[in-house]
């Protein structure tokens, strides 16, 4: 299963940040002597969720930044975070194990998995991901996935649903975003008809009146 799915330029600035599992932090409970209200627990829960996806993206972003060209491309989690991330239904196979990354030109390409996955097969896929977005962008570069980071969530969501592989097939991946594309055009000319419509400004509406 894969956990995330990240992507750092070389000043460590994430351009993309795709989490499908929730990660708890181990940190040992703190002892309270009021308690809490009945809001709080979600709360913290997603706050210290936050913060440990905030963790793990420095700590993998110092690990992949200090290897030399010539290391392989995939490495164990930090132990820390090997610890205490854990899928919503706390299956132990979901638990995140191994780091498999990319590197092109000025963009990092890192994929967080469970010790199922095969790194190999990960690092094809990771191929497939920049082949795709080079595509959809014509020679992608670091500006379009700032830019077009709709296009660059469609391609990934047409790659991996909730942690699985389901297309690995260029142009079928290619054809689905662009139909995801085009609805949601369709959806934004109608939205547009819409608001002209409540707005007064049907062509010719002076002319009945």
């Amino acid at each position: 299963m894969i956990n995330a799915v990240l992507v750092f330029n070389n000043n460590g600035q994430p351009r993309l940040t795709k989490f499908y599992t929730q990660l708890v932090s181990i940190a040992p409970p703190r002892s309270r002597t009021r308690a809490p209200a009945q809001d709080k627990p979600q709360t913290n829960s997603r706050k210290q969720d936050t913060q440990t996806q905030q963790s793990l993206i420095a700590q993998i972003y110092r690990l992949v930044a200090q290897r030399p060209a010539s290391a392989c491309n995939f490495l164990p989690l930090p132990p820390l975070l090997s610890q205490g991330a854990s899928s919503s239904a706390s299956g132990p196979s979901d638990t995140p194990t191994q780091i498999t990354y990319r590197t092109y030109a000025t963009l990092s390409f890192i994929m967080i998995s469970t010790s199922t996955e095969s790194p190999l097969a990960l690092i094809d896929l990771i191929q497939v991901f920049v082949e795709a977005l080079d595509r959809m962008f014509e020679n992608v570069c670091e500006l379009d996935l700032i830019f077009g980071y709709e296009t660059l969530h469609a391609v990934l969501g047409e790659m991996i649903v909730g942690g699985v592989v389901v297309e690995t097939h260029i142009e079928k991946i290619i054809a689905g975003v662009r139909a995801q594309e085009g609805s949601l055009g369709k959806k934004k000319a109608v939205q547009a008809a819409s608001t002209s419509l409540g707005r007064g400004a049907l062509p010719g509406l002076g002319a009945w009146r």
